[in-house]
Order: C-alpha cells, then structure tokens, then sequence
C-alpha cells in the first residue's frame, strides 16, 4: 500500500506561484542591478589587463606521444595494462613530481651554462579526442628552457616506465625463485612418503582390490540364494517338495509337463535355481506309489456300486492297497530323512558364507583403505611436481621477456620550439571576466537577501497572515503635477479601475464582517505607499457604486486630498477640532456623484490629542449617520502616533503595502502596533503591483475586453 502524500492541485498551483514569483524577483534584481555585475566586471578585466601587461611573456612548447597499438606484452610476462584506465593513469604519471624532478635535473646536467628561470615551466596533458595521443604542453619564460624541459620530461617519463617494468620484473622473479625453493623440500617429502608405503604394503595386492570386491558380491549373491532355499524348506510340506522336485526333473527332461514345473518355479520365487532343487529316485517312488493308491481306491469305489464288500476281487484290491499303503510309509520315511538331511546341509551352507563373507569384508576394507591412501599419495605429488614445473617454466619466461622493452607509450613528436602564447591574454580576460560577473552575482544575491521588499502578491501571502483585500497595478500615467491622476467616470486604464472595483466588492461582501463596516481607516507602515492615492480612488470607486461616500483627510500634517481632487477649500477638519467648528460647514462636493471631502485644513501637531478625544467619537458617529461610508486617510503609522490614536474607533483599518518598496518588517512592526490598540485590521492592499510578475492575472490581460 502506497503511503506517500498525494500533492493536491492547490499545493502544486502554489508551489509554481512561489516558483514563478522567485523568477520574477531575480529578473527584477537583474533589471535594477545590472550597474553591479558591469562594475565588478569591469574591475575584474582592468586588473587582469594591468596584470598582464606587468608580467613577462610566457613561452608554449607542445610534444606529442603515442601509444602502441598492443599494450599487453607476451605471454608469460607478469606486467600488462588495461586500455581502460591506462590513458588517464599515463596522464597521471607524465604529470608527476617525480617526472618533472627527474626532467630539471636533466636539463640541468645537460645544459651546464643554462640558468634555469625561477618558475618551473607548467605541464599540461591533454588526450587528443578519439585517438591515443598525448598532447604534452610546457608554459615557461625562457623559450630555450621550456623546450628542453618539456623533452625532459617525455624522456624522463620513458625512463620512469622502464623502472616501474624492472622492479615488477625482479619482484617477480624473486617471488617465483622463492616459490620454487620452497617447493623442492615438499615435493622431496611427497617422494619419501610414496617410497615408505611402497615398501610396507604389496602394490600388486591393493590393485587386485576390485577383483576381492567382485568375490565378495558372489559370494553375497550365494548367501542370498541359500537362506532364500533353506526359508521355502521350512514353508513346504513334504507333498509339497516332491512335487517341485518332479517339476525341476520333468523340466530338465524337457518334456511335456513343463509348462506346470516351471509355473510351480516362478510361484516358489526359484526360478532358474534347478542347482537347489535336484530330484530323488525315492521322492519319485513315494509319489508313484501314492498315485497308484489314488488309482486303485477309484477302482474300489466304481466296483463297489454293483460287488459286495467279500467279493474277490475286492478283496483283492484291498489287499493290494493294504500292501502299496505300507511301501508309501516306507517312502515318506525315507523322504522325511532326505528332507531333514537337505535342511541341515542348507544351515551348514549358509554358515560358511556367512563367515567367509565376514573374513573377506574386512581384507577388502583394509585393502581399500590401503588403496586410498595411496591414491591420496599420488595425488598429491602429482599437484607438487604440476606445480614446480609451472613455476620453472614461468621462470624460463620471465628470464627472456625481461630485457624485452614493453612500452607501451612512445615519443610521436618530440618538443617544438618555444614560441609565446597568444592564447594567454584571450583566456586571462574571459577568466577575468567569468570572475568579475560571479562576484557580482554573489553582491546582488547578498543585496537580495537583506532587501526584505514584497515584489509579488506569493511573497505577500507567505510573509503576512493577514488577508488580501485586493491588488493595485501599477500606473505610470503621471499627471502634470506629477501625481497619478485620479479614477474617471470615462476612464480609460481599464487594470486600473477594475483593480479598485475588486476592492470595493472584497470589502462589500466580506464573509467575517457583521455588520458591514461604515468607518474606514486607510493607512500604512511609511510615507509613500500610496494610501492617499488608494483612499481617493476607493472613495471615488464606492461613490460610483450609488454609496454616500464622505472622504475624510485625516493627516493633519501632510495631507492633499484636496488638490488630487481639484477642490477648495480654507477650512478643514483642523478647524472642527481647533475652533469647534461644525464639521458639516467644512464639507466639500466635489466633481464626483455621491462623494464628499472633508479637507485637512490648517496643519497642525496636534492631530492625536484630538484623535482620543470626545470630539472625534462624536463626528465619527454622526457622519457615519449621514453617510453610507466614511473613508478616513491618515499619516503613516510608523510618522505619527495619529493612526494608533484613531484605529481603535473606526470599524475597521485598511493597510496598504506597495510592492518593491515597503519593508515587511517595518510593516509587520506598523500591523503590531494596530493590533496592540485592538484596531480591527480588515486587510492588506498590494499597492503598485509589477504587472509582469507570474502571479499577477487580474484584468491587465484583457484589454482587449474593453475596445468598444
């Protein structure tokens, strides 16, 4: 049973949000910071070139070595390769320690009066593709120097090779040499231990083993054949014997009664034993006689129908039976002896065989043992002296193979002359370059990771719980003021209107908002997220929906709702506070159906004394009792304590956050501060959306929707 979690579509829709959004914010980073990686590039590439003009010139020298088109060396020898991991073991080597010490000390013993450079020329191995040739390149200062070097080493590496091929050799050898010594004693032991045997135990009687065996199983089959007989005996009765007696005889004679002797045979289980069974002249007298008694009481029976017991000639055949009765006796005695006699010489029979059969086992298990240990004998030197004369021929082998050179690899081409490398400056700049973006990249992902700005409506819903009442995409229509103009009736920014219609449904039909809130406060963590330019077109929105709208500009210190708005005005809702003013006086249509402003009025510092008093809870209730709406923009919570002073009244806070600008911890400490005053914070607004971003769908898309 499958236990894994099964990711559901809502999991998966956000999960490619999430993805989508972190590709945007990259693609955002890229586009604002594009300055960091050409400045880190450019450092990279102006201090490689300063480097390279300051450095001397550096000098290639390339060789070439092949190798053989047979690696594995002649039979017999002990030292081979494998082709597949040979090319890059011989790389290995060319390129170590010991090769390019061997090769400066022979550059130095053969060029005396050279001065070697202070750094040791690079070696670079490289395997030409599809072939088995080395490409060997030396990189040095001294042209002369780098060429005799790279000479070196491919010398020094031949030279490393044939070393390598001796001291496997001679190992070996050695090996093998000690092997045979070892083996000379055994195989001499193996020897003695044949000649001792032979010289206690008659071989020619071991070897007649297999004849004793096939005397004892006749013997064996003897045995059986006569308690088989000496069994039947016992079973028969005397009748019973004579009759199979008569049988054997009649089928010996071979004549016509042989079909019952021989079914009285194979009845008896002895057929094929005739030797067991031979017949008697008395047993055949005893039963002719009884057969004739047989004859002559049928006679007796058939005359005595119509003669009388005293007639003579039945008396005379009762006289006649009288007399053969008494011989019968006479011959069954005899038999019952003969029977007797032949039971005794079958118990005597069987107890010779027995005894013979006991003395035969036990010489045939001791000539067996006997024979096995001699075959065990000869095994075993038959192993030894296998395995001496394998050695010695291996020794043979190697003696010849030994001076035969196996290299596998040859100089193709030797060392060309030094010329510069042209290359060098290529590959230094686009290595400096290849470093330069990569510290860049590193800078901008540090830059990202401190810079805690939402950039879409994902990372809006992962760092805050609160719900999103709506999003606002960017507008970069820029008024002559230089402010975004406000929401027309006719207007023509289609994402921008239905953005502001989205958010007066989210706040109409709010599923936890009984009763509806009447009192809105729209605020925000800093200067310039756009909360005056959000409560204006909220206002202006709500109006156009049939609602009562009063727009209250609460931020008594900066506000300008009434320039956006086009609308004068000498006073305000400082002067209701300040002077007691009915509020009512200081309200002003504006351009808008169903929308008034109450202006800000004079500035004053003052605003969050009045905020907390009687003053306030009582223009808040009764505008709220005119007005279907009353839309209050404030100063920003972290500017002023004006918002923490006039949350708690209204019905509810609306928190504007604008994208890739405000700082979600400053947002999470302005909502912190809301909810410590127990101000009902309906929602977040995701102010200045990026319509590019993956997770923004709303409207932009359309536009061809709106064309009359």
């Amino acid at each position: 049973m499958n236990n894994q979690p099964v990711m559901s579509s809502e999991d998966r829709n956000v999960r490619t949000g999430k993805f989508f959004a972190r590709v945007y914010r990259y693609r955002r980073l890229l586009l604002k910071r594009w300055w960091v990686l050409a400045v880190c590039a450019g450092l990279a590439l102006a201090a490689e070139f300063l480097y390279l003009k300051y450095t001397p010139p550096l000098f290639v020298s390339v060789g070439q070595m092949i190798v053989s088109i047979k690696l594995n060396i002649q039979q017999g020898s002990l030292y081979s390769e494998e082709l597949g991991n040979f090319l890059g073991t011989q790389a290995a080597l060319m390129q170590g320690a010991e090769v390019m010490q061997q090769a400066r000390d022979r550059v130095a013993n053969q060029n005396p009066g050279q001065t070697a450079p202070p750094k040791t020329p690079l070696l670079n191995v490289s395997i030409l593709p599809k072939t088995t040739i080395f490409i060997l390149r030396a990189t040095g200062e001294n042209p002369d120097y780098t060429k005799a070097y790279l000479q070196a080493c491919m010398e020094e590496y031949i030279s490393l090779k044939k070393q390598m091929v001796a001291r496997t050799s001679d190992t070996t050898i050695a090996g093998l040499t000690e092997q045979v010594l070892r083996l000379e004693p055994e195989l001499q032991k193996c020897d003695a231990e044949m000649n001792l045997f032979l010289s206690t135990n008659d071989i020619a009687l071991m070897e007649q083993a297999n004849g004793l065996g096939g005397y004892l199983t006749s013997i064996y089959q003897q045995l059986a054949n006569a308690q088989a007989e000496s069994d039947l005996l016992q079973t028969m009765t005397l009748d019973q014997n004579l009759l199979l007696e008569q049988g054997r005889s009649t089928v010996m004679a071979g004549t016509a009664g042989s079909a019952m002797g021989n079914s009285i045979l194979v009845n008896a289980g002895l057929a094929g034993q005739s030797s067991l069974f031979a017949p008697t002249t008395i047993g055949t007298e005893y039963l002719s006689v009884k057969q004739q008694i047989l004859l002559l009481q049928a006679d007796r029976e058939r005359y005595a129908e119509y003669l009388k017991p005293k007639h003579p000639q039945m008396v005379a055949l009762d006289q006649e039976i009288a007399k053969l009765s008494r011989v019968l006796e006479i011959y069954k005695a005899q038999s019952v002896e003969q029977l007797d006699a032949k039971k005794s010489a079958l118990a005597l029979q069987i107890t010779n065989l027995e005894a013979q059969t006991r003395l035969r086992g036990k010489e045939n298990l001791e000539i067996s043992r006997k024979a096995a240990q001699y075959e065990r004998l000869k095994a075993k030197a038959a192993r030894v002296q296998s395995l001496y004369d394998q050695l010695l021929a291996t020794l043979q082998t190697l003696d010849v193979n030994k001076e035969i050179s196996p290299e596998s690899v040859t100089i193709y081409q030797p060392a060309t002359d030094g010329l510069p490398d042209k290359t060098l400056f290529t590959k230094g700049m686009l290595l400096a370059a290849a470093l330069g973006l990569g510290l860049g990249l590193v800078i901008m992902i540090l830059l990202d990771r401190v810079d805690d700005r939402m950039n879409s409506f994902s990372e809006l819903e992962e760092l805050f719980d609160e719900e999103v009442l709506g999003q606002i995409p960017r507008e970069r229509k820029i008024g002559k003021s230089g402010i975004i103009p406000s929401l027309q009736p006719d207007d023509k920014r289609h994402p921008f209107v239905e953005a502001f219609r989205n958010l007066r449904s989210s706040l109409l039909y709010m599923a936890n908002a009984e009763p509806r809130p009447r009192t809105l406060l729209l605020t925000s963590s800093v200067p310039g997220d756009g909360k005056s330019l959000t409560a204006m077109n909220l206002a202006i929105t709500m109006a156009m929906g049939g609602s009562r709208v009063l727009l209250v500009d609460a931020d008594l210190r900066k506000g300008n709702l009434k320039t956006r708005l086009n609308v004068e005005a000498d006073t305000g809702f400082s002067e209701v506070f300040l002077q007691g003013a009915d509020w009512r006086q200081a309200v002003k249509e504006t351009t808008f159906p169903n929308l008034h402003l109450l202006p800000r009025g004079a500035t004053t510092q003052r605003s969050s004394e009045f905020f907390i008093g009687p003053m306030m809870k009582k223009f808040l209730k009764d505008a709220s009792g005119e007005y279907d709406y009353v839309l209050l923009d404030t100063a920003p919570v972290m500017a002023a304590d004006d918002v923490t002073s006039l949350a708690p009244r209204v019905d509810g806070v609306i928190f504007v956050v604008r994208a890739e600008y405000t700082s979600s911890r400053v947002a999470h400490a302005a909502l912190n501060m809301l909810y410590q005053r127990k101000a009902n914070v309906l929602g977040l607004v995701f102010n200045s959306v990026h319509v590019s971003t993956g997770d923004y769908y709303y409207y932009y898309r359309y536009h061809d929707y709106y064309k009359a």
